[in-house]
Parts: structure tokens; C-alpha cells; sequence
């Protein structure tokens, strides 16, 4: 197999085995707004912003220092053996701190204790395969990675039906099921599936602690700490980012309403994982060629093109959304209440675009070996996102949540193309980019405020706006046809 053919296929393993896992969020939303009220579905989205918030504080940017310092070492067991100690080390002891802390953690948070104790577990069992995956990606073995991290999206996937859909008629029928069935459980049946699921990947896992030696390299590790200090900060900027605004709403909000606007709220918000699906995928397909084609004599002008046509397909996921939203909230959302927050969604979507332009733009500092301006650019936007949301929270509640989000992530793509052209000038066709984008959002304006669920006139205008891509773009779609 050749070196492109072997990177493509692992591209696709792992790509798979990334977006499953965010497609589990968006099979489960028509689950649990159908099951659970806004209240129930808020305390879980606050509680899950807690999640990303500290796996990303429990990695502390090991995995990444693991990977560049694997590749690296020539004993690379060491390597493995001392970022692995760390991880189980850092962990426990997180574990013990916090099992000791509940009732102050969940008085500061204000989540319920029996929340709290299931929370510990899962970011235990969450840590300690950690490097375990990265050891599996690092030893190129991404079928087994992508086998364990599927099984674990399905098990919590069905789970889930069997806690929230199933057990309640199954233990009328079954005497087995009927200690498993609480009424009024249906949030630590959540927390539950994903215990199961967390646990049993850690035992897929567990062959990994048997291989690795009883090695501890002090000075090592400290050389592994300073590589990873900076990623744990760009990664705790960036989750601020992603997951921030519902901790902030329910901090900012009046605790009557609190959780039933962020129910609303982080329900519509799934809306948006039409764009945040492709341009994960995008990028996890497109970064690799990035990095082997940053030789070549055309690899500017090819990366423009990228980012050109990443562009037209995003413009044409905003319209698509916007022109049947009325329809995929029938679909994903099925209990009318969440549908307040609707108005949220164009917003989102926007937000979602300008973050995958920001990835595509991010090329020039990966290849230039500054990804620390990756780490300050989220810092910024980080910082605005927190700004932002403490001003306009206690004004327009989870809107400016919204426009906090669209903010940070537009500022971050402006600030990522403007840096660029110092370091790295890629010739983007600006005024094309520009046009698309503009074109693509006054499009989604008027369909959204003046003809939302005339699906007629949607179709008329994504026709349209198919018609314009294919004027401008004829030489080269006929180009790509043709080969």
C-alpha cells in the first residue's frame, strides 16, 4: 500500500471513530426532548459543559506531548511507560480529591449530589484511556481504535433507549428489571449508560497498563510538561468556547428559569451539528494533506482553493438548514416547548461556518511551527466569548449566549487570516469568499424571517444559489468532473 493510500485510509478510520461520537449527541436529542422537560435537559447540558471543561483538564495536554515526544525519543517505551504514569497518577489523584470535595463541588456548582458521584467516575474511567488511545493511533493501529471507540458510542446509544424508552414497560413485564426501574430517574439513567460505556472501553483498554514497564522519567516528563502546558491552555480556551455559555447561563440567569432556558437553548444548539459534522470531517480529511503537501511549488494556491470550496459547501449547509429548519425541528425536537429558542439557530450556524473557515486559515501556523498563535487565538476569543456573555446574559438570556458564540469564533477567523498574511500569505480569493458569504446569508435571512416553511421558495433558493456557484466555478467543476 502506498504512503497516500495508507494516509487516506487512516484519515477516513479516524475520522469515523471522531464524528460517530458527535453523532451520538444528535441521535440522542430526539430522545431526550421527548422524554425528559427542558428543566431535566438543561441540568444535563450544564453538567456535560462540566464534562468537556475538564477532560480537557484532566489530559493537560499529555496526549499531545506523547505524540511528539513518541516520535522523537528513540526509547520511545519510556515514553510510553512515563506519560502513562502520569495520566493514572494525575487521575487518582483528581479522584480522590474530588470524591473528598462532593458536597462542596456540588454546593459551588449547585448540581445534586447523586449527579456528582456518577460525574467523578466518568471522568476517571474517561482519563485513564487517554494514552492508551494515543498509544493505539501512535502504533498505527486505527481499526482497533475506531472498533472500541464505535462499540462505546453504542453502548451508550442503546443504553440510553433501554433506561429511558424500554425498562419503564419491560419492568411491568419482567420481575428481573423491576429493582433497575425508579421513577423520577431518568437523569442518573443518563449519567448511568454512560458509566457502563466508559467502563467497559477501560476494560477493552485495560491490556495496555500489563505491556507498559514500571519506568518514571523525572526529567523527561518535566520536558513533556512544558510541551504540554501551552495545548492545555489553547484546550481549555477552546472548550470555553464550545461549552461555556451554559455554565455561564446557569450562573447568570434567575435559578426559576435558569435551566429550563438552557434545556432550550442547548437543544436548538444540536441544530447546528449539520456544519459542525461537515466541517470536522473536512478538516480531519484535509489537515494530514496539509502537512505532506507543504513542499510542493503550488501548495499556497491549493490551499486557497480548499478554503474557497470549503466555503461554498458550508454557504450551502447554512441555506440548506435554514431553508428546512422548520422541518429538522419537527424531526430532532419533537416536544414543542424547546422550540422557543429557535430563533437561535441561524446564529449557530454562522458561529459554526466562520469556525470551520478558522480551521482552514489555521494552516499557516501548523505548518510553521507556530501553533502557540493557535493558542492565543483562542485565548481571545475565549476572553470575548466570557465578556460577551456576562453582558448580554441577564439582558437577553440565551441570545447573547448566541451572539457571544458567533462573536468569538468570527473574531477568531478574522484574527487567523490577518496574522497568516505576515507569516505564511496564502492568495485566498477574498472577494469570491466574501461574495458566497455574503450571498449565503442574505439568503438565510430572508428565508428565515420572511418565508420560513415555504418550502417552495426554499427550494427556488437553493437553486438558485447552486446556479451562482456553478457560473463562477464552471472552469473548475468541469476540471474536477473531467479528472
Amino acid at each position: 500500500m502506498s504512503t497516500l493510500q495508507k494516509l487516506f485510509k487512516q484519515t477516513f478510520i479516524y475520522g469515523l471513530a471522531t464524528v460517530l461520537p458527535r453523532m451520538l449527541s444528535f441521535l440522542l436529542v430526539p430522545l431526550y426532548t421527548q422524554v425528559l422537560p427542558k428543566e431535566e435537559y438543561g441540568e444535563i447540558s450544564v453538567i456535560f459543559a462540566y464534562f468537556v471543561l475538564f477532560n480537557v483538564i484532566l489530559a493537560y495536554g499529555m496526549e499531545t506531548a506523547f505524540f511528539r515526544f513518541y516520535n522523537k525519543k528513540e526509547n520511545s517505551e519510556e515514553v510510553l511507560s512515563t506519560a502513562g504514569w502520569s495520566l493514572v497518577t494525575s487521575s487518582l489523584l483528581f479522584f480522590a480529591g474530588a470524591f473528598l470535595a462532593q458536597s462542596w463541588i456540588a454546593g459551588i456548582t449547585g448540581i445534586p449530589l447523586e449527579y456528582i458521584k456518577l460525574v467523578i467516575w466518568i471522568l476517571l474511567l474517561d482519563a485513564l484511556v487517554i494514552i492508551p488511545f494515543a498509544w493505539l493511533r501512535a502504533t498505527e493501529r486505527p481499526v482497533k481504535y475506531a472498533i472500541i471507540k464505535i462499540l462505546n458510542v453504542a453502548i451508550n446509544l442503546g443504553l440510553n433507549v433501554f433506561f429511558l424508552l424500554l425498562l419503564k414497560d419491560w419492568s411491568k413485564e419482567f420481575r428481573f428489571l423491576q429493582p433497575l426501574y425508579v421513577p423520577g430517574f431518568e437523569i442518573n439513567y443518563v449519567f448511568i449508560a454512560n458509566l457502563i460505556a466508559s467502563g467497559v472501553t477501560l476494560m477493552l483498554m485495560f491490556p495496555f497498563y500489563l505491556r507498559i514497564k514500571a519506568i518514571f522519567n523525572t526529567d523527561l516528563w518535566k520536558s513533556m510538561m512544558r510541551y504540554a502546558l501551552p495545548v492545555l491552555v489553547a484546550g481549555i480556551a477552546f472548550s470555553i468556547n464550545e461549552v461555556f455559555d451554559r455554565i455561564m447561563l446557569d450562573y447568570l440567569l434567575p435559578q426559576s428559569i435558569a435551566k429550563a432556558e438552557i434545556g432550550a437553548y442547548a437543544a436548538c444548539y444540536k441544530l447546528a451539528l449539520f456544519m459542525t459534522l461537515f466541517a470536522t470531517a473536512f478538516r480531519l480529511g484535509i489537515e494530514p494533506f496539509f502537512f505532506s503537501h507543504a513542499g510542493a511549488k503550488n501548495a499556497r494556491e491549493t490551499y486557497a482553493l480548499i478554503t474557497k470550496y470549503f466555503v461554498v459547501f458550508g454557504c450551502l449547509i447554512l441555506v440548506g438548514v435554514i431553508v428546512f429548519i422548520d422541518l429538522l425541528k419537527v424531526i430532532l425536537i419533537q416536544n414543542e416547548t424547546y422550540w422557543d429558542a429557535m430563533h437561535i439557530v441561524p446564529i449557530i450556524l454562522i458561529a459554526n461556518l466562520f469556525l470551520g473557515i478558522y480551521h482552514n486559515l489555521s494552516v499557516w501556523y501548523k505548518i510553521t511551527d507556530r501553533t502557540k498563535m493557535g493558542g492565543y487565538i483562542s485565548v481571545v476569543g475565549a476572553g470575548i466569548t466570557i465578556i460577551l456573555n456576562i453582558v448580554l446574559i441577564p439582558m437577553i438570556s440565551y441570545m447573547g449566549s448566541a451572539i457571544a458564540t458567533l462573536a468569538a469564533y468570527g473574531s477568531m477567523m478574522l484574527l487567523s487570516y490577518l496574522i497568516g498574511r505576515k507569516y505564511y500569505p496564502i492568495p485566498y480569493n477574498v472577494k469570491k469568499i466574501s461574495f458566497y458569504l455574503l450571498l449565503s446569508l442574505g439568503i438565510s435571512l430572508i428565508s428565515f424571517v420572511f418565508f420560513r416553511g415555504n418550502y417552495i421558495a426554499g427550494v427556488f433558493f437553493i437553486g438558485l444559489f447552486l446556479l451562482v456557484i456553478y457560473f463562477n466555478e464552471q472552469k473548475e467543476i468541469k476540471q474536477i468532473l473531467k479528472q
